[in-house]
Parts: C-alpha cells; structure tokens; sequence
C-alpha cells in the first residue's frame, strides 16, 4: 500500500508564496483532483508532491507499507505527464518506447501498447512529424501504463480533440482503481473520475 503524507506545505517563488499550510494524505487505489484559480499552484503542488522541486517549508512522506521511502528514490514509483515534457523527436515511436522501458517497464507488451495508442500506422514514423495531438497521446500512454502505483497528470488533455479526450477518458478509468492518481486541472473532462477534489486558492 503506497501513500503520500504531505505536511503543511508551503512554496514560494523569490518573495512571494503561491501557496502555504497545504496538509494531505493521498493513499492508493484513489484519485484526487487539484482545482484552482490560474496561479494557484496546481502544477507547482504537482511537482512537490513528485520531488521535482523542493518546498520551501512543510514536509513530504513517501510510504509503503506504512515504511518510508527515502525521497531520493521515490521516482522509481511515479509516471508523470505534464505540459512542459517533452519527447525526443529525433527518435520514432517504436524507438521511443524502447528508450522508456529501460527506465520504466510497461504494463502491456509493445504491440499491444501501440494498438493501445491507436498509432499501429505510425511504428516507424518520427516524434518529430507526429501531430501535437499524436505526441500527447504518447506522452500519456507512456505515463498511464508505466508499470508504477503513482500517477500525475497535469493538464492531461492538452491538445487533444474530442476524439481523442474521449480516448484519455476511456483509457484512465481502467487504472483508477490499481494507481493514485492525481490530476491537476480546470478542465472537468480531466478529472470527472477523480472521488476526491482538492482546491488551491
């Protein structure tokens, strides 16, 4: 059973706080979603609660099976999509699902992951010349059958049309129940699985 403690966390940028006092306990098998005013610290808390950045006051833990995880390996137990990541576009799909699974394993074999992606056309095709809605279907496919208990999206559906929101829908209620989940977003299509909603600001 994995969990994570976070204790009256509190980040600031140079002078100013985005956010202060935030305590939680996130357990797994549920999925919360982070809601917020534009700068409210979705996509900061996000990055706290993964190590990513490191909070300027408050404490996180990591467990399993009530014993800590030291923060320093706790990658090992997280998949992450977000905006700002970015795939290596000098490599095609089938290179870079290779190129992920020697960090992290993935629940399905390759070629049912790719049919899972819907890109069976595109197995030798570069990153580079993939649609912006293609890569994002990538990038959450990667996240959402990495072979790890923790998930956190933010702004999952960016850039993807409704056929493909659909796809993301359908897709993450099969892992609700075995991850924790957390969604940072404004968007309900996003997180209307979520049991739990977590407002910022």
């Amino acid at each position: 059973m994995f969990q994570i403690c976070a204790e009256n966390l509190g980040k600031k940028f140079h002078y100013e706080w985005i956010f202060r006092n935030f305590s939680f306990n996130f357990h797994l098998g549920k999925s919360y979603a982070i809601v917020g005013n534009n700068g409210s610290g979705k996509s900061t808390l996000l990055q706290l609660l993964s190590g990513i950045i490191p909070v300027s006051e408050g404490k996180i833990f990591y467990q399993k099976n009530s014993k800590n995880i030291d923060s320093e390996d706790f990658y090992r137990y997280i998949a992450w999509v977000s905006p700002y990541l970015e795939l290596i576009e000098e490599m095609t799909l089938l290179e870079i699902i290779e190129f992920h699974q020697q960090f992290k394993a993935l629940e399905q074999d390759t070629q049912v992951f790719i049919q899972t992606l819907r890109l069976e056309k595109a197995i030798n095709k570069y990153i580079k010349n993939f649609s912006s809605g293609m890569k994002q279907r990538v990038k959450l496919g990667l996240a959402m059958y990495s072979d790890t208990p923790i998930l956190f999206l933010d702004e999952p559906t960016s850039n993807l049309d409704e056929e493909n929101i659909n796809w993301y829908k359908q897709e993450i209620k099969k892992q609700r129940s075995k991850k924790l989940i957390v969604v940072a977003s404004n968007q309900i299509d996003e997180y209307d699985f979520c049991e739990e909603i977590i407002r910022l600001g």
